[in-house]
């Protein structure tokens, strides 16, 4: 009988990926932050409720770094040291989540926002009357 011929056995450190892509969708009442490999699959998550606000505290600036500094350092325990950014949406957080990511050490190669415009698309809600 033939043997069968063994591949030495190489394993791929799923954890050691260099560069990855951070992904921040910043709402008037919420912000999320995650980061993901450069195919897309999902290493860690943060948003402003998982980090600990409630209610209308959840769309402030102070949130959005929170849950943005979150991601971060998960992404630094992965060996991850740089990063490019793809900002979605208009919230208050925006800003303020891209500036910690900054702090925490993470190289950034660039930032882009893909905040989807309609082409008179859907029709809006009623105007708010206070």
């Amino acid at each position: 009988m033939a043997q069968k011929i063994r591949k030495p056995d190489v394993k791929k450190n799923k954890n050691n990926f260099g560069t990855g892509i951070i992904h921040i969708q910043s709402t008037f009442n919420n912000t999320i932050v995650t980061i993901t490999n450069i195919t897309g699959d999902t290493i860690s998550w943060a948003s402003s409720g998982s980090s600990g606000f409630k209610g209308a505290r959840k769309g402030t600036p102070f949130a959005a770094q929170t849950a943005a500094e979150k991601v971060a350092l998960a992404a630094l325990s992965t060996g991850i040291k740089t990063v490019e950014i793809l900002v979605k949406g208009q919230g208050s957080g925006r800003e303020t989540a891209i500036r910690s990511i900054e702090g925490t050490g993470l190289e950034i190669l660039s930032i882009q926002d893909i905040t989807s415009v309609p082409h008179n698309g859907c029709r809006p809600k009623k105007r708010r009357r206070v």
